[in-house]
């Protein structure tokens, strides 16, 4: 880059930083730099644009248009040159801007007579927040220097919007991070709570985006890169015993630690104005821009590692690590972009009133964690950790998948007469636990709690629960970083046992692959993961670590009842090979002189469709059968349950899948096997009371919705309940949902 241009560059943000040191503030602030900018670029026209809310865009300030459309013109995003460059994120130069597509006409600006015209997206991490224009009458292409030096002033301009340099004052804009906003994300787990935000990556708020020292700059930028290398090599020197899948991630990210490009960008930036802060930032933004455009998905996980590294390098810029020092407010809801099991128990059961994500997945760790811990938690809360600061006032929707982020009063009153309600309701479910789960009918449905980790015990007595009808023992696999030992997994399921005190505990085997990867396992490239390589599938070809787990769940059992749940069966021969690993285990306790359990039960959770129609000798040879709902539902349905196109576009009360659920009762009737169903429908109380009705009766559920299930169970007649679901099948409805809710709506 030609030395005029930086130097005109350093020139312009020099005068930029006087504006802001100077005393003036909000609007008066804002016509100071479009006049400085227009004088310094030699154009007729500059105006910035900026968002008054998620699709709106405003002239907020000018010189060269007419002063009375100042917040007076707006546009959607999209539309016109400004809001395509806002919504495309990218740089608009022409030389003859009406007849460029989309160009809008606005005579309130005067902007007719001007030919030329280069917008650049203001943008700070990914999130825009205006656009910079510059136009001019000659008509004339913007050189590439003269773009980049607007993208410097626009990166400027966005850290001034973060700090709020243009608030206040007659016509000044309202501060941001205060408005009230509203985030339709999707319910990963159900509750309602308010609380107060405490994100789970601090935000690096950049304080000083102007430089007046470039050499200084360089060598804090230079000295950075050497210690972010140090921390990647460090990671790598240790990770000589973990998989070669990880290690790769980790090369990656030394190769883009040690990139000349990276480095030589930011220099320019450096060289340009920018403090050494602002020009880390100024290229994380345009790969968040980039990473949202990308469709190669290995693109993408690159961006993503250089996201990251640019967040590690900002951090030791500012010398500030991932501890801000900021204190965990009360009731506090745990903001993030994504987070992994081990993060989370971190922060342990109890410390948490709730979680918003703006990424994640039903059938992600957090959500397993979520339920375990009965917290609310909404996923998909897209752009909330760029809008939430700590402390913030939050009301988290977990049955909606909404996050009120800093509500008016009217929002807040309506979310507190929600919680009141909802709390009166858990009052009415406390004096039901001691009592069954008895239909009016003479009925009695065995209520069991899903269980994964030791802090979910507790509830166990609490909830009502009978017993724990499925224990997710993969969560002891997915938050370390190395396979367990035999002996610590005995110790930590005696411990279930004890916890138990008796009641029955069916221990499901690992289940992992599809969306639950071990870091120290080599994930597989697989097109559909979910059915792929993974669960029962896995311990099979790798018998040793399935031999391991089973070997310490005998020596956990101690001499007590031992219930074990293998995963994923698709056909007869696969539980037979699993029983024989069993077997085995069983046989090598007993040479060993190892107490043996008093009483055994090897069963299968019922996944797939195939096994629904094995063979009646299948059915007579298993102790018990668990249905598991979530998976045979997508599978039923071809639907994939990450898939938010798709997985509520099918529903378990279709008559269709309670046809099948209907054979499989059927069969485990004939053979005298036990049935279970566990799944998200099993607590929910119309699906349960399909479900008893059909035939079903042990449920297993989260801990929070036995109250709701016994509740209705109690109140109904099964029997009326089957011929209305019965009845709704003759007639060929396609869900049986519309007669059974109109019936209930009518029980007393």
């Amino acid at each position: 880059m030609p030395d005029r241009t930086e130097s005109e560059s350093r020139k312009l943000l020099g005068r930029l930083s006087a504006v802001m040191a100077a005393t003036s503030v909000g609007q008066t602030r804002l016509d100071r730099i479009v006049q400085l900018i227009a004088s310094s670029m030699g154009c007729e026209v500059c105006s910035i644009y900026l968002f008054r809310d998620a699709e709106t865009l405003e002239l907020c300030a000018t010189v060269g248009l007419k002063a009375e459309a100042v917040h007076q013109t707006r546009m959607r995003l999209g539309e016109g040159l400004v809001g395509r460059t806002a919504r495309d994120r990218v740089v608009t130069n022409t030389a003859n801007a009406p007849a460029e597509r989309g160009f809008r006409y606005m005579p309130e600006t005067g902007e007719e007579r001007f030919s030329s015209f280069c917008g650049v997206p203001v943008q700070r991490l990914g999130e825009v927040l205006g656009v910079l224009v510059v136009q001019s009458r000659a008509a004339r292409i913007y050189t590439p220097d003269e773009v980049y030096a607007l993208e410097v002033v626009a990166m400027v301009l966005a850290e001034m919007t973060e700090l709020g340099a243009f608030n206040g004052g007659e016509g000044g804009l309202s501060p941001r991070h205060q408005r009230p906003i509203t985030f339709r994300g999707l319910s990963g787990q159900e509750g309602a709570v308010a609380g107060r935000v405490y994100l789970h990556e601090p935000r690096v708020v950049v304080t000083n985006p102007i430089s007046e020292d470039p050499d200084k700059e360089l060598a804090r930028l230079n000295a950075s890169i050497e210690a972010l290398r140090a921390q990647v090599d460090e990671m790598l020197a240790g990770a000589g015993t973990v998989d070669s899948e990880e290690v790769g991630v980790l090369e990656a990210y030394r190769m883009f630690a040690n990139s000349r490009s990276w480095l030589r960008r930011m220099e320019e930036d450096i060289r340009s104005g920018l403090s050494a802060e602002a020009a880390v930032e100024k290229e994380q933004s345009h790969a968040r821009a980039r990473m949202g455009q990308a469709s190669d998905a290995y693109l993408r996980d690159r961006l993503h590692d250089l996201d990251d590294l640019s967040n590690r390098l900002l951090r030791i810029l500012t010398g500030q690590g991932r501890d801000t020092g900021a204190a965990m407010p009360d009731s506090p809801v745990l903001v993030a972009r994504n987070i992994g099991p081990g993060e989370l128990l971190e922060y342990g059961k109890g410390a948490l009133r709730a979680i918003v994500l703006e990424e994640g997945s039903v059938g992600s760790h957090a959500a397993i964690v979520a339920r375990a811990w009965a917290i609310p938690l909404v996923i998909r809360a897209e752009g909330i950790t760029t809008e939430a600061l700590n402390g913030d006032l939050i009301l988290v929707d977990g049955e909606q998948g909404i996050a009120h982020l800093r509500p008016d009063d009217i929002v807040r009153k309506a979310f507190e007469d929600k919680i009141a309600m909802l709390a009166r309701a858990q009052e009415r479910y406390a004096d039901l636990r001691e009592l069954p789960a008895q239909s009016l009918c003479g009925t009695v449905i065995g209520l069991h709690m899903n269980a994964g980790l030791m802090a979910d015990l507790p509830s166990l007595p609490s909830s009502g629960a009978e017993g724990v009808g499925l224990f997710r023992t993969e969560l002891q696999f997915l938050v370390r970083n190395q396979m367990p030992k035999r002996a610590e997994l005995s110790a930590l399921y005696a411990r279930v046992m004890d916890a138990a005190k008796g009641k029955r505990v069916v221990f499901r085997t690992l289940d992992i692959g599809s969306d639950k990867v071990l870091s120290y396992m080599k994930p597989q490239d697989e097109p559909n993961p979910a059915m792929g390589w993974r669960a029962i599938r896995l311990g099979l070809d790798k018998p040793g670590v399935l031999r391991m787990q089973l070997q310490a769940l005998i020596r956990a059992a101690a001499g007590r009842c031992l219930t074990v749940m293998f995963p994923f069966i698709a056909n007869p021969g696969e539980f037979r090979l699993a029983r024989a690993e069993f077997n085995k285990a069983l046989e090598r306790e007993r040479i060993l002189g190892h107490p043996l359990p008093d009483k055994v039960e090897v069963g299968a959770m019922l996944e797939t469709p195939s096994l629904a129609f094995a063979s009646y000798a299948f059915f007579r040879e298993v102790d018990f059968l668990s249905v598991g709902g979530n998976d045979l539902k997508q599978f039923f349905f071809a639907a994939d349950r990450e898939n938010e196109r798709v997985r509520r576009r099918y529903d378990m009360l279709e008559s269709s899948f309670l046809e099948l659920l209907s054979g499989i009762v059927g069969r485990c009737a004939s053979a005298g096997t036990p049935l279970s169903f566990c799944g998200e429908d099993a607590g929910r109380p119309v699906e349960a009371v399909a479900l008893a009705a059909m035939g079903f009766r042990m449920l297993s559920m989260r801990p929070a919705s036995i109250g709701p299930v016994k509740s209705l169970l109690r109140r109904v007649n099964l029997q009326e309940a089957r011929k209305v679901i019965d009845d709704a099948r003759i007639r060929g409805d396609e869900s049986v949902r519309p007669a059974l809710t109109e019936w209930l709506a009518r029980q007393p």
